[in-house]
């Protein structure tokens, strides 16, 4: 793979050095990181030199540096960390998500029991499905004037604050019932869109049959996950099982912020909940938090081991 690189870049012709880091990201990295869940979680030191004198040539023809460039500025310059780093941030990620296993890591306020699981097997028989016309994704228009259906807004909101989310029914003109909560600061805007939608389906499914419930949500992503028969995410799972057995209750994609005052009240409810909301504990961390985390460690890591390095201090 090095020598197929160095026949399509040269120091100054050849493909652009956008291009030859992106085959290193997607191809050449993705290569030597097979199985490193398993062998690189504890790198030795004979490994560490290992693995970093096999990236170096790559980071070379990325850059086209001179040949005496020390590794240390070649990684900082073109912004791709040490591959020991890389592929030991891999393996504690797979670690502590996958295998819940805890790992020497800057993450110690996260507890394992904390994190969302992804959902397995089949949630029902491949053959059912949802009615055609439960789930819309198209700008639904919001018919107050119909006396016949009950609608339904949700909304998740993400602030300074912390993440809530929110449910508000009108029926008749009226304010029926408002539910808000407050999520755990860690939680996304996602999941509470989510948890939203779970709490509308819920109050739905309890109304009388005779009733036709319109639910409106502002966030395609969360109707989409959530009319997924074979969605891993536990929440939009349940969500499914309820509208699969109550085809009286229809999910449809609202614009936001377009002036519906329905709408906006759900909005601003979900944005209340980030302060003064009542606390929601059932929903769990998500997975790209500790991602997100794991990789905050691994660059504080390099900054670390760049600052004590001698080789490129003068440089």
């Amino acid at each position: 793979m090095q020598q197929k690189l160095k026949r399509i870049a040269g120091g100054n012709w050849g493909i652009s050095p956008i291009h030859r880091r992106t085959l290193y990201k997607t191809v050449i990295e993705r290569m030597l990181a097979h199985g490193s869940s398993a062998w690189c979680l504890n790198p030795t030191f004979k490994m560490k030199r290992k693995l970093s004198s096999i990236q170096r040539p790559f980071l070379l023809h990325i850059s086209g540096a001179h040949s005496t460039t020390p590794t240390a500025a070649l990684q900082t310059i073109l912004g791709i960390p040490s591959l020991q780093m890389q592929l030991q941030f891999e393996a504690r990620f797979t670690s502590i998500y996958r295998l819940r296993i805890s790992v020497p890591s800057n993450i110690t306020d996260i507890q394992l029991q904390d994190l969302e699981m992804k959902a397995t097997g089949w949630p029902i028989h491949p053959s059912e499905h949802l009615k055609p016309n439960q789930i819309s994704l198209e700008d639904g228009e919001v018919n107050i004037a119909r006396k016949d259906i009950i609608n339904i807004f949700t909304d998740g909101s993400k602030t300074e604050h912390g993440v809530g989310a929110a449910v508000c029914v009108l029926t008749n003109d009226i304010w029926a019932y408002q539910w808000s909560a407050k999520l755990n600061d860690n939680n996304m805007v996602f999941q509470a869109e989510l948890t939203a939608l779970h709490e509308a389906v819920i109050y739905a499914s309890h109304l009388p049959n005779h009733n036709t419930s319109k639910i409106h949500v502002d966030n395609r992503a969360s109707i989409m996950a959530s009319s997924n028969s074979k969605s891993t995410n536990e929440t939009a799972r349940k969500i499914f099982k309820i509208l699969l057995t109550n085809p009286r209750i229809k999910v449809s994609w609202v614009k936001e912020h377009a002036d519906n005052i329905s709408n906006e009240r759900a909005d601003q409810m979900a944005k209340d909940a980030t302060q003064h909301g009542q606390p929601y504990s059932l929903t769990k961390l998500a997975k790209p938090l500790i991602k997100g985390l794991l990789r905050k460690s691994m660059l504080e890591e390099w900054e670390t081991s760049w600052n004590n390095g001698d080789t490129v201090r003068k440089i």
